[in-house]
């Protein structure tokens, strides 16, 4: 089950970046479920990554390379249907195996090769498996493999997640393409479940890791679907340099302004589509809040109603129940709220103000305002200028009924 349309875009090649999906059967025989992605020399790389305390071994050591470099990467490992988390001396051990087989197979450093997976908790990684497919991956290599790579970096999601397009800036035209994935445990805290963005733009690493930091703030930090920050969230963005500019240092340039507004749109488009494929979500849910005195009370609120179960299960049943979202507000934590002050709204109808509910409201509205998939939630405070989003889903059967099976 997901929400809206789920036919995958057209991902544009980004030169510089090559990529492969080969079947290890880590989980399932036959499934695509390692990827390999090939940097040009000379690109940088920033990332973000979860910050569970329980981070596994590959967030741990992508962390530990990316700083061993300075962003001087030249391959990405992805592997799915094992997070190689919790898994103690083993899996560090693990990971770095993985990185050492496909540095030696391609002649790089060890360090100059970033780890990721995702999926089950607590079972050790079966190297093995993934050292006997390095060699068809690095044979298979390709700049056009972007929508296979989108499908093999999934778990328990419905359909691949991804993004691409191209704008021109002072006399170059540049790409940006990014793939995610994620349907459950999601709350990222810094990222999301794994995403990968690139650009053919040539960029220094400092000013790299302060576009991925913002757009990922703006975008993968403003959904939820079941408030779970996973153990193994990473988000990389890599400027290859194809495009053969002057590296970009100045945050005040027209690039660096153009750059950041691609990159911030590719993730929020992802982010979006990691909540409306939402395992077992019927209905994609925008919460804005505003008329706050600053912008996290406004998080605090849209937050705290995203994440709360009575909300989410009242969406799943088209159950205008607004004593709910009432009470979520109210729980917040906002210091001297004025309830009084406070209107509600389902789309663009008023249900609650003053404290009670609104004299123009009918439930025969609440019920209309319920039905569609896509469904405003907006909050008037009342009480400065500040304003934020988030967006979220519905609480259905099928999300316990997935994640009960999913060890299965």
């Amino acid at each position: 089950m997901a929400v809206g349309e789920g036919a995958l875009p057209e991902l544009y090649p980004v030169p510089g970046l090559r990529l492969a999906t080969v079947s290890a059967g880590i989980k399932k025989p036959g499934r695509r479920d390692v990827v390999v992605m090939e940097l040009a020399a000379g690109a940088t790389c920033a990332g973000v990554f979860t910050r569970n305390a329980f981070c596994a071994a590959p967030v741990t050591l992508s962390r530990r390379h990316l700083a061993q470099t300075s962003g001087a990467v030249r391959y990405l490992l992805t592997n799915t249907g094992n997070a190689n988390a919790g898994t103690g001396e083993r899996g560090m051990a693990d990971a770095q195996r993985c990185c050492e087989l496909l540095g030696d197979a391609a002649g790089v450093p060890v360090e100059a090769v970033l780890p990721f997976s995702t999926g089950v908790i607590g079972e050790p990684l079966p190297v093995a498996k993934i050292e006997a497919v390095l060699p068809t991956a690095l044979a298979e290599l390709d700049a056009d493999g972007w929508a296979a790579a989108a499908s093999g970096i999934m778990t328990t999601d419905t359909r691949p997640k991804g993004h691409s397009l191209r704008f021109h800036c002072e006399g170059r035209d540049y790409v940006v393409t990014g793939i995610a994935k994620g349907a459950g445990m999601i709350r990222p805290n810094m990222a999301t479940m794994l995403g990968y963005i690139a650009t053919d733009a040539a960029v220094e690493r400092e000013v790299l890791q302060g576009i991925i930091s913002r757009a990922a703030e703006l975008s993968f930090n403003r959904i939820t679907v079941d408030g779970d920050t996973s153990t193994n969230d990473a988000c990389v963005l890599v400027a290859t340099g194809a495009a053969g500019n002057s590296p970009l240092s100045d945050t005040s340039s027209p690039l660096f302004a153009a750059l950041a507004e691609a990159v911030e749109s590719v993730c929020v488009n992802l982010a979006q589509g990691l909540v409306r494929d939402g395992e077992g979500a019927s209905k994609f849910v925008t919460v804005q809040v505003d008329g706050g005195r600053d912008e996290q009370e406004c998080l605090d609120v849209a937050f705290t109603i995203a994440h709360s179960p009575l909300v989410k299960t009242a969406l799943f049943a088209s159950d205008p129940n607004w004593g709910r979202l009432l009470a979520a507000i109210g729980r917040a934590g906002l210091e001297d709220l004025d309830v009084n002050l406070v209107g509600v709204y389902l789309n663009d109808v008023l249900i609650a103000e003053r404290g009670c509910r609104a004299a123009s409201y009918t439930e025969e509205q609440g019920v209309a305002a319920m039905k569609p998939e896509e469904i405003v939630i907006r909050i008037e405070l009342a009480r400065g200028a500040a304003s934020a989003s988030v967006w979220t889903t519905d609480f259905s059967y099928d999300y316990v009924r997935i994640n009960a099976e999913y060890r299965s």
